[in-house]
């Protein structure tokens, strides 16, 4: 069982650009940490340098509390699942999943105990003698996975591991990596660039942008107080609506376009920066699921819509619409388009919504955001 530390770790190339700018990550033993990003963000060139397969420019990089810095690869301890599976195809499931143990020169009864042992975690005792060509998709990413859990590494790390996989197979496969992570508890360092697949399987979330780790928190953390305009917008599917606001002299109130959005007493004391920011404009954030349709004469802030577009789900309606205020981008740039108020919504298909019609929607008060205009960072229980 081991821990990573990464301190202030830097990877900068020959050609001068900077993929990664201090880092500072921990993963702890057991624990189950996903970086996530958009492409390019330097979360693959973090995990290759906990590899080793990336020299580290700067900083210190530590497994079970010794620094590896200058460890090859192979002395790491780690074990690695790639993207494209490296299965060898003219073996069997079985010769595969023991070629590290056979490498080690380990007595034959032993490599076939613990590749029958890892068969059997994986749910792949009946496929030992077929070769990967034989094999789904989802087969052949457990034999990848135990040929990395049979050398029973200290840290464990998956770079993209369900990419390749159809969107089915894909939500099954986060199931079954979840558990085996659990039965073997070794501290894992996985890589995605699929926000949902990082919230429904990390035990905490690392989240990049262009080298800079944003935020890392558990799941729920990170959707419900972000700590900047990038991690609102990326996090949560559909995203985040952000829009374009001013408060007005007392900071009790919002305008959003031409509407004005009174703040309830909560609001106002959930977040007490906003005093700061009296007739000044920030960035509002509205979950869609937090804009219900609001009943007849129903109390409390709303905002009005027009719809654009309503996609039935079944078990929600997801109504697209427009206000005139403008819609702002996770960059904090307000956005260039002509659809620049465009919006959505979750709401409750007992609704019934057409395109065109004028929509009042309820705002949920716990749900409201605010950010800083300029900055992006999120103004929550802080003065600014």
């Amino acid at each position: 069982m081991a821990t990573v530390d990464l301190e202030k770790v830097n990877k900068v190339y020959a050609n001068g650009f900077h993929a990664v700018k201090d880092l500072d990550l921990d993963v702890r033993d057991g624990e189950f940490m996903v970086l996530v990003g958009p492409s390019g963000c330097g979360k693959t060139t973090a995990l290759r340098m906990v590899a080793g397969l990336e020299g580290i420019s700067s900083g210190t990089l530590r497994i079970g509390g010794r620094t590896v810095n200058d460890v090859t690869p192979k002395d790491r301890d780690i074990a690695m699942v790639f993207q494209n599976y490296a299965l060898y195809p003219h073996m069997t499931v079985a010769e595969n999943i023991g070629f590290a143990l056979k490498l080690r020169k380990l007595p034959k009864a032993e490599v076939d105990a613990k590749v029958k042992e890892t068969a059997e975690i994986l749910g792949l005792s009946d496929w030992l003698d077929r070769k990967p060509g034989q094999l789904s998709g989802g087969q052949r990413q457990r034999v990848a996975m135990g040929r990395a859990i049979v050398r029973e590494p200290s840290v464990f790390l998956m770079d993209e591991p369900l990419s390749n996989l159809d969107a089915k197979l894909r939500v099954q496969m986060r199931a079954e990596v979840q558990r085996i992570q659990r039965r073997i508890n070794v501290a894992t360092f996985y890589v995605t660039h699929d926000q949902v697949e990082a919230m429904t399987m990390g035990d905490r979330v690392a989240v990049m942008r262009a080298g800079v780790l944003q935020q890392v928190d558990h799941p729920q953390v990170l959707y419900d107080h972000p700590d900047n305009l990038f991690v609102a917008a990326f996090i949560g599917s559909p995203a985040m609506n952000l829009f374009e606001a001013a408060l007005t002299e007392s900071a009790r109130s919002f305008r959003l376009g031409s509407q004005e959005i009174d703040l309830p007493q909560s609001v106002r004391a959930a977040h007490p920066g906003l005093a700061s920011y009296a007739n000044e404009k920030v960035v509002v954030g509205l979950r869609p699921e937090h804009l219900p349709i609001a009943a007849n004469g129903a109390a409390g802030p709303t905002l009005v819509g027009t719809a654009d577009l309503v996609e039935a789900l079944g078990s929600e309606l997801v109504v697209h619409f427009t206000t005139d205020a403008r819609r702002v981008r996770a960059e904090g740039a307000l956005d260039p388009t002509e659809q620049a108020g465009e919006g959505v919504a979750r709401v409750d298909p007992s609704n019934q919504v057409k395109v065109g019609q004028q929509i009042r929607f309820a705002i949920k008060a716990e749900g409201i955001q605010f950010f800083d205009a300029v900055s992006g960072d999120a103004i929550w229980n802080r003065s600014q």
